[in-house]
């Protein structure tokens, strides 16, 4: 039985790669959780999440005081037993943000592990279903950026082989997110694709009337219209609109996803292999999906999603926003405005060791030193 051995945990604290901000909030820094498993084998596995600003001392402490210790002595490949055991361990704090995240902290470095020692690439280990996924593009779209500069990042992306972009929508009056894509639209013409994201902003009434402006501009998908939690306006919102609804990224459990498909409350996935917990429930929800017909457009993350959207058949999108690049050798490889999964064993992120090591703010160690 190959053992874990020892557990480090890490926070690292990174500037975003540009100003970002949507109709609620700004992107002010991305505390990243860092979990290394040590095995019995020496084989060593990392893993992370994230947060976009506050929580991450938080994560950092259920990792340390609760999750890690409950890791030593167990076989590091009970992959699906050692979720759902520190899943319910934390069943009265399960389900939210914070556990998701330490969760996904620890489950990420046992995939890592697992494919690193049998020596295969994530993508081919989760399901080896695509080589290659579409990339758009968020880091142009930001609501704070004036028209011209919309048009101009999103004419970048265009000229740099990508195939969509993403505008955040919110401004105060409708005519305001119209005149904005209207602009895009109109410069990259009807065959790259559009979508947009209000980031939660809106109550039911707003978003039915900015869908119904929004509908002459053919766009991919509205995104996060209103709060994950109104699952009722999200089915009305959908039966109402021709837009394609889509919603995931502040859904935190399997069962929340089952019961948004059953209703028909959506109809883009978008699962952040992050705040689902780790890659073993990123999964589930994927072939769930997959079930309904549905195509899965996970969120952020976008170093780690380009394995696991190459891993599942329904994947749709890779979101590009650049996240680690600070502390990683690695790079996303885009060729033709498509993805390609890394080839290398594991998650595919080569760890820039000396740069994680001057950026730790927090480093803890369970287990013999």
């Amino acid at each position: 039985m190959n053992t874990i051995d020892r557990i480090e945990v890490l926070k690292v604290d990174l500037a975003p790669m540009v100003p970002r901000s949507d109709a609620i909030q700004s992107f002010t820094t991305q505390e990243t959780p860092i979990v290394r498993v040590h095995c019995s084998d020496g084989s060593i596995g990392t893993g992370y999440s994230y947060t976009i600003g506050t929580g991450g001392s938080s994560v950092v402490a259920l990792l340390c005081d609760h999750l890690a210790p409950r890791l030593i002595g167990r076989d590091a490949d009970e992959i699906e037993s050692i979720w759902k055991d520190l899943f319910f361990a934390t069943h009265a704090t399960a389900v939210g943000a914070i556990t998701s995240l330490a969760l996904a902290a620890i489950d990420t470095a046992l995939w890592d592990a697992r494919c690193r020692r049998t020596g295969l690439p994530l993508w081919k280990a989760a399901g080896g279903a695509q080589r290659r996924v579409p990339v758009y593009s968020t880091e142009g779209g930001w609501l704070h950026l004036p028209i011209d500069e919309l048009v101009s990042q999103s004419l970048d992306a265009k000229a740099a082989g990508l195939r969509g972009v993403k505008v955040k929508v919110g401004r105060a009056h409708v005519t305001e997110d119209v005149e904005r894509l209207r602009a895009v639209r109109d410069a990259v013409g009807p065959a790259f694709e559009l979508m947009v994201d209000a980031n939660q902003c809106f109550d039911l009434a707003e978003a039915v009337r900015r869908a119904r402006h929004f509908e002459p501009l053919d766009l991919a998908w509205f995104e996060e219209p209103l709060p994950a939690e109104d699952l009722g306006g999200h089915v009305r919102l959908a039966a109402s609109t021709s837009l394609p609804i889509a919603v995931g990224e502040s859904i935190y459990s399997l069962q929340h996803f089952r019961e948004y498909l059953q209703r028909e409350a959506c109809s883009i996935v978008q699962a952040d292999v992050a705040r689902i917990g780790g890659i073993t429930p990123w999964l589930k929800v994927a072939h769930l999906a997959e079930s309904f017909n549905l195509k899965i457009c996970p969120h952020f993350l976008m170093e780690l999603h380009v394995s696991l959207t190459a891993a599942v058949p329904n994947a749709g999108w890779v979101e590009y926003i650049p996240q680690l690049e600070p502390i990683a050798h690695s790079r996303v490889a885009i060729e033709d405005g498509y993805a390609i999964p890394p080839s290398t064993p594991g998650l595919g992120i080569d760890w820039d060791e000396d740069a994680i090591a001057q950026r730790a703010i927090a480093r803890h160690v369970i287990g013999p030193h």
